[in-house]
């Protein structure tokens, strides 16, 4: 059985390096911290790119309750191995990587049928709740397990390689909808994850990819990335706008809100027999309304993070199919954090994603 770490990552070195920790809810600083040091089947990566995800900005006030201090936030990461410890076969120094946002056993039945995601003693990086602790990647280094990492082609550059684990969870959500091609299909919520999502239906297929936003400026965005209508509706606005567009609704709605009045408009903007697949969880409970999900035959699909989509994420931004260069607003250094985390919760317009580096790299991204 594979043990996890407890512990923040690996076993500590007396040498320091700079992070930027959550000392308290709303509060971040730039702070010199025991360097990580791998243990058996772990690496030790020289952080070049770490994203600032919506779920670190829920962390930041302890609305999520995931991110108790002190903690070292930050999972969407990318850099190059600086060590390696005993037992790791598959990497060596040097090489480019990035690493899954989960850590997973291996072990139990869900991993062996490669439903990572769903694994029995699942952690995530830069994550400290009431059952473990693991600090995350807004640091010069973090040791992880090898058995999370994936290779980075010398043709994709650490920031766009920090945006490959939430290209990921959008190519989930797009698999566990049973995409056949040649749908139709609705995005509600222009956001990161709306909009990769976006994307990844039109890859897999979707001769439709319709999104919905009350932000005229992320609609915009969306028709720069290909979307084939930007609708700027809401509620019954919004489905009677799809009712018109495809005459009966579409064949896959992905919710990425989490709201009653967004889950509520997925669910009218579907034909019947359609699915609604369920991405956003902002509010921890919605009313669903029933009887027209039930006497329409609509199948309500959850999606949680990813399960072995690295490999295809990192081709899709690789070989430009998945855009992500125009999602992110700005690199900055890793010691203008607590700035932009500010802006960020003060939900400043136009603000997309923000990838931290560490001093080092700054100038090269």
């Amino acid at each position: 059985m594979i043990l996890f770490h407890t512990r923040p990552c690996g076993k500590w070195h007396t040498k320091s390096m700079k992070a930027l920790l959550l000392t308290d809810y709303k509060h971040l600083e730039l702070a010199d911290l025991p360097k990580p040091e791998p243990g058996p089947g772990e690496v030790l990566i020289r952080v070049a790119a770490c994203g600032i995800c919506g779920s670190d900005v829920h962390g930041y006030d302890g609305s999520s309750g995931r991110r108790i201090p002190p903690i070292v936030m930050g999972h969407e990461a990318a850099g190059v191995i600086a060590a390696v410890g005993s037992g790791v076969s598959a990497f060596k120094l040097g090489d480019r990587v990035t690493f899954d946002s989960t850590v997973y056993c291996g072990c139990c039945d869900f991993c062996q049928r490669g439903e990572v995601n769903l694994c029995d003693q699942r952690q995530v990086v830069g994550v400290a709740c009431g059952e473990y602790r693991r600090a995350g990647a807004f640091a010069e280094y973090i040791a992880v397990p090898e058995r999370i990492l994936c290779p980075l082609p010398g043709s994709i550059s650490f920031a766009e390689a920090a945006m490959v684990e939430a290209v990921s969870v959008a190519l989930h959500a797009v698999r566990v909808s049973n995409l056949k091609g040649g749908e139709t299909s609705l995005v509600i919520g222009a956001g990161m994850i709306g909009l990769l999502t976006m994307q990844c239906a039109r890859a897999a297929g979707c001769k439709s990819v319709f999104i919905a936003d009350v932000d005229a400026t992320r609609l915009n965005l969306a028709k720069i990335l290909g979307a084939t209508e930007a609708l700027h509706f809401s509620g019954g606005e919004l489905t009677r706008e799809v009712m018109r567009l495809t005459g009966g609704g579409v064949d896959v709605a992905f919710e990425a809100v989490g709201r009653n009045e967004t889950v509520a408009a997925s669910i009218d903007c579907v034909r019947k027999g359609g699915t609604v697949t369920l991405i956003g969880n902002v509010s921890q409970e919605v009313t669903l309304p029933l009887q027209r999900v039930v006497t329409r035959q609509l199948r309500l699909q959850g999606t949680a993070a990813s399960a072995g989509e690295y490999p295809q994420a990192i081709d899709l931004v690789t070989s430009g199919t998945i855009q992500v260069n125009p999602l992110i607003t700005a690199v900055a250094p890793l010691e203008e954090g607590s700035q932009w985390f500010e802006r960020l919760y003060a939900r400043e317009p136009n603000l997309m994603k923000i990838v931290l580096v560490p001093h080092a790299y700054a100038q090269a991204q």
